[in-house]
């Protein structure tokens, strides 16, 4: 990975989050070949509910690899749904290399269940993770750069990437806690890009479909290619889009959301008006609403929202 000036992170350093194994880790690897001194992010338990022991090897593993390569980069083995442990991953970046350039979102976990079936802490663990995890991080990073926006008087080099789902976009009936943090994150992405576009800094989220160890009941039945090609479910299908909202290159690009699987980049936009029905008096009345309402949902398909996804080939993962 020793690599030359023209490489399109050189001197700029990154935080990647759940980096110390599966999508993590590919992005931590990618940003890495392309020039940027990474902090590995990874609390290191196994399984993918969280519930596991803490393990450094994970984070290191990957420091390791990326040192190899003729990279940069120091583990973080802190809990980033902690506050404080969020506070001390950006110091680490800001304290090892001398500032944060981008943040990379991705660390997870998951305790499926049906709504009716789902308890209290499955609900919250699932919450805290993924939506908590992203403000923390999040938030200390954009309190580093707006201080040295203010310092320097001008904008300064910032890139958020946000994780975010199809589960969202598409709904996931056995999913109520991580479908709704994977919606917040949407929305905390968008108004950080609103928030911090002035200072320099951009906030994209993208949903990847990829195999990994929380993925791989979803894709039990897609088998990985056996003649050597490289799995369309591959991680590394995702890791190039990280790489380029990163980047210098996707300045324009804020508050945007980006699907992204083997080999395949959606735009979604943002939802649109599909009709508009006006009351006839001062406000509306049960029986209008009944009159207007109830035949254009009969003339509409079930379910129409996730087979409008199916459409594109945003298949719940």
């Amino acid at each position: 990975m020793s690599h030359p000036l023209s490489l399109p992170l050189d001197g700029l350093s990154a935080i990647v989050t759940g980096a110390g194994r599966g999508l993590g880790r590919a992005e931590a690897l990618e940003l890495a070949r392309l020039g940027a001194s990474v902090v590995v992010n990874d609390y290191g338990r196994a399984g993918r509910d969280g519930s596991g022991e803490a393990s450094a090897a994970p984070a290191q593993e990957v420091v390791e690899e990326i040192r190899a390569a003729g990279g940069r980069a120091v583990a973080h083995l802190g809990d980033v749904s902690d506050h404080e442990q969020a506070r001390s991953l950006v110091e680490l970046a800001v304290d090892t290399y001398g500032k944060l350039d981008i943040l990379v979102n991705n660390a997870g976990i998951l305790r499926d269940r049906m709504i009716f079936s789902m308890t209290e802490d499955e609900w919250d663990s699932v919450i805290r993770v993924h939506l908590k995890g992203h403000f923390n991080t999040t938030h200390f990073a954009a309190v580093h750069w707006r201080a040295r926006s203010k310092e320097s008087g001008g904008p300064v080099y910032g890139r958020i990437v946000n994780t975010s789902s199809e589960a969202f976009l598409a709904g996931s009936a056995g999913q109520p806690n991580y479908a709704a943090a994977k919606g917040g994150i949407v929305g905390l992405t968008t108004s950080t890009a609103l928030a911090l576009a002035k200072y320099g800094v951009t906030a994209n989220a993208i949903c990847p479909r990829a195999r990994t160890r929380m993925t791989e009941d979803v894709f039990a039945g897609f088998q990985e290619p056996e003649d050597g090609r490289l799995d369309p479910l591959a991680p590394e299908h995702v890791s190039p889009l990280v790489g380029y909202l990163a980047s210098p290159a996707a300045a324009g690009v804020n508050g945007q959301l980006l699907v992204v699987h083997g080999g395949m980049v959606a735009i979604a936009e943002r939802p649109k008006v599909a009709a508009k029905f006006d009351s006839s008096k001062e406000a509306f009345t049960f029986d209008e609403l009944d009159e207007l309402l109830s035949p254009y949902y009969a003339d509409r398909p079930p379910n129409e929202t996730f087979a409008a996804a199916e459409v594109l080939g945003l298949k719940r993962g």
